[in-house]
């Protein structure tokens, strides 16, 4: 199915499992895609789950509207998906910059959410260079990407060393696949963001988990926005990089769970 935004974007969602189960819904990262949640969309729906995955804004399936893209607008897309799919305290799963849009909605309307799972994520400092913002959008680098195993020596250091061959492929495909001028885009949204000040107003149970090897959005970020939160739980993944959705599935899938079940 697809949703309309104010701005004209058409959103691509999928929905997986029971109909009459907890709604779990799935946002993923920056220059990603609903297929990086192929690992756990299975399980969480063998579990009774209605679980909805959704390609962000520029992503995949879904178009790119006339906003400007931001971390706001990213965040007024998950509130879009929420009403679509009539979700009622859902639990929101969150990577990266698709954490940044979870906590964003939250932090100004948390009418649907009954839970957060908040993965390889942060409030602020995601003050990324202009110099790799521009590279971001570079067409060379683009191209380069698109090259099976030099893509993947590229990306390499944004993941652990014990994931998976298939999963650090998935990886490279799915950011190699993002149109690069939304590559850039998203990158770049994130320059003074700072959501610290309104995560003490957000009253769901939530969970962070960060891997220890995450060179991407540092550890220590993530246990800000556990401590910040009123009522979140940190944990720190061992050997697990930036891509939690691919190197740790069943410890995310398990953390949904334990959500549900409280």
């Amino acid at each position: 199915m697809n949703v309309s935004t104010s701005d004209g974007a058409s959103i691509a969602i999928s929905v997986h499992g029971p109909s009459d189960g907890t709604t779990v819904v799935l946002s993923h990262g920056w220059a990603a895609g609903r297929p990086v949640w192929d690992s756990l969309v299975p399980q969480l729906a063998s579990a009774g789950l209605r679980v909805v995955t959704y390609d962000q804004r520029g992503h995949g399936e879904s178009t790119v509207g006339v906003s400007p893209i931001g971390v706001a607008r990213f965040a007024m897309d998950l509130g879009d998906v929420l009403d679509a799919v009539g979700a009622e305290d859902a639990v929101v799963v969150g990577h990266s910059g698709g954490g940044f849009a979870a906590l964003c909605h939250a932090i100004t309307d948390q009418s649907r959410i009954g839970g957060l799972v908040l993965l390889a994520t942060a409030a602020h400092e995601q003050n990324t260079p202009k110099g790799e913002v521009r590279l971001m959008g570079n067409p060379v680098f683009s191209f380069a990407l698109r090259r099976g195993p030099v893509g993947r020596r590229m990306i390499s250091s944004t993941v652990g060393p014990d994931i998976p061959g298939a999963a650090l492929e998935a990886h490279r495909a799915l950011f190699a696949g993002t149109d690069r001028k939304v590559r850039a885009a998203c990158f770049g949204c994130t320059s003074g963001m700072d959501l610290r000040p309104g995560l003490t107003s957000v009253s769901v149970p939530a969970v962070v988990l960060h891997g220890d090897a995450d060179t991407v959005i540092k550890p220590e970020l993530g246990r800000v926005v556990a401590d910040t939160l009123p009522k979140a739980d940190f944990e720190e993944i061992s050997g697990v990089g930036h891509m939690v959705p691919l190197e740790a599935p069943e410890r995310v899938v398990r953390a949904v769970l334990e959500l549900v079940a409280r």
